[in-house]
């Protein structure tokens, strides 16, 4: 069938985007779901800074491809052998698919599906091989999803389903930015009652991040971000308290859990310092690949700290995402609060740029 996308045509190209255009909007051939896959017409898809880092080079992926993984739709049809799902149900698309037989898979979602990384960094399916193509030539996948796009096809293991009452861009949002962010606080590093939270970078992953400490009802929330108008929304939001990097590093402030979300050495530094003696620092975000941070192992033995990784919250998304859905349903988790900005698919250079320059939350493009 054929389908729009928005394809990455080139890595590394400089901005601003809206006028170099790395991303080029314009049909595509999909073929249909093999055994174990599924169709989705796509509704909604957030733009993330993982896309971005495609876009801008720090992470490595087979171009041409076409992006976009954070995204709810419907099934529009189902390959031979799936029985997990129906016609018409909403999914959220996560990813990082879990084959459930790796090593990593056996570690309750502290690790990746070996398989599952294997296939994200080929630009391919967890089942093998791209339905994507154009005039002939292959398109390569985006972690499994590709969602800048009317439609998907994914294996059945990049979907979960949620019910009909959870909106789309809702959904949307819960794939990648609630369960990176959230599950940092509920699967990396849990926060006891009273404890403070203190959280660096508030894109998506790191407003996400604060909307879950303050569903948890824990002690004190702060939030660090250089942006002003992310600051005072986080306080609208409920934040304790909101300072700016520098303001961090003068007041002493310290938390028992810190989440690093901002994906870059001065911020994990930062979140480093701000972690109290026998607390917990989970960084979530993705620098560079050859980004370094100066860090003191007598710091770390002294104070006795703790640094996790956490990739997608530490997330088994089959488990955790019907709990986020029944956080938002009641109330609690106030997802619509990260999006900033809704776009159309022709949008999407221009989202990027908004992406790049810090001045966006969330942007979902609407299908």
């Amino acid at each position: 069938m054929e389908v729009v996308g928005a394809v990455l045509e080139e890595v590394g190209r400089t901005g601003p985007y809206a006028t170099t255009r790395p991303l080029t909007v314009g049909p595509l051939d999909l073929a249909g779901p093999e055994p174990g896959e599924v169709l989705v017409r796509i509704g909604a898809a957030g733009v993330c800074h993982s896309d971005l880092s495609v876009v801008d080079g720090n992470r490595s992926r087979p171009v041409p491809m076409l992006l976009g993984h954070e995204a709810s739709g419907r099934v529009a049809q189902l390959g031979d052998g799936v029985s997990d799902l129906a016609l018409g149900q909403r999914v959220v698309l996560t990813f990082l698919p879990r084959c459930g037989e790796c090593a990593g898979c056996a570690t309750g979602g502290r690790m990746p599906c070996g398989p599952g990384s294997a296939a994200n960094a080929a630009g391919e399916l967890l089942g093998g091989g791209r339905r994507l193509s154009r005039d002939g030539i292959p398109v390569h996948h985006h972690l499994g999803v590709s969602a800048f796009a009317t439609h998907a096809v994914v294996d059945h293991r990049s979907v979960v389903a949620v019910e009909d009452d959870v909106p789309p861009d809702v959904a949307a949002l819960l794939g990648c930015a609630v369960l990176t962010g959230g599950g940092a606080l509920l699967n990396a590093a849990p926060p006891a009652a009273g404890q403070d939270v203190l959280v660096v970078g508030l894109g998506g992953v790191g407003m996400a991040a604060l909307l879950t400490a303050l569903a948890l009802g824990t002690g004190a929330v702060t939030a660090v971000d250089a942006v002003p108008a992310k600051r005072a929304q986080a306080l609208e939001l409920g934040a304790t308290r909101a300072l700016d990097p520098a303001e961090l590093a003068d007041s002493g402030t310290t938390a028992d859990v810190v989440v690093e979300a901002a994906g870059v050495v001065p911020a994990f530094e930062a979140a480093l310092a701000a972690t109290a003696a026998g607390g917990r620092l989970v960084t979530v975000g993705l620098p560079h690949p050859d980004a370094r941070a100066s860090v003191s192992p007598l710091d770390l033995v002294a104070q006795a700290k703790t640094v996790i990784g956490s990739y997608l919250g530490s997330a088994l998304p089959s488990r955790d995402l019907p709990v986020l859905a029944q956080w938002w349903r009641e109330g609690r988790l106030p997802v619509e609060a990260l999006v900033s900005a809704r776009v159309g698919l022709d949008d999407v250079n221009h989202a990027m740029d908004e992406l790049a320059a810090g001045r966006a939350v969330r942007q979902l493009i609407e299908l």
